[in-house]
Order: C-alpha cells, then structure tokens, then sequence
C-alpha cells in the first residue's frame, strides 16, 4: 500500500490524502498506488500541499500505518508527551477537503 503525505502550506500541519482532499487523520488516508507520484506533483503545483511525497503503509483495521517510524511519529504527533499526540478521529483536529 502507498499513501501520500505532506505538510499543509497555510498551517503546516502533517496531512494525508483521503483520495479526495486533504486530513490530519492518518487513518482517513487513502491508498495512492502507482499514481501517487503524478498526484503528489499536481497537489503541489496547485498550492495545496508542501513537499508532498509517497511513502509505504500497512493497511490495519484502523487504517494505513506508515511502514517507517519517522512517517508513524508525523502521524501520532511527539512520542514523550502521550498528552499532545493527535487522536484518532479527534473532533477538534478537524478535516478539511483543499
């Protein structure tokens, strides 16, 4: 499985393609396959994302985990404060279609 990931340009926030529009959710991601580098092109030269790239992803019952840690700890957020970590699905986090 291969799923797109960047930083969105206005907040810098990590975000996950959802197949169509953009999540801080990584578990809302969708799974790009062979067209991931061509969609990574076009979400950056619309302004839309920053350094948009492809990684590889495990599919799991609650969704794509990132294959390597760097990606894992983009997702979840800092790994010695538990209490600042994004939660899945988190009301407040909001997902937004760009």
């Amino acid at each position: 499985m291969k799923i797109l990931t960047g930083n969105d340009l206005k907040t810098g926030d990590v975000v996950w393609w959802t197949g169509s529009g953009w999540s801080r959710h990584v578990e809302d991601s969708a799974d790009v396959g062979e067209a991931g580098e061509a969609l990574a092109r076009q979400e950056e030269a619309a302004r839309r994302v920053n350094v948009p790239y492809v990684i590889d992803a495990t599919a799991t019952p609650e969704g794509p985990r990132p294959a390597h840690i760097k990606d894992r700890v983009r997702a979840l957020g800092p790994t010695i404060r538990p209490d600042l970590t994004l939660k899945p699905a988190d009301p407040s986090a909001g997902n937004w279609v760009i």
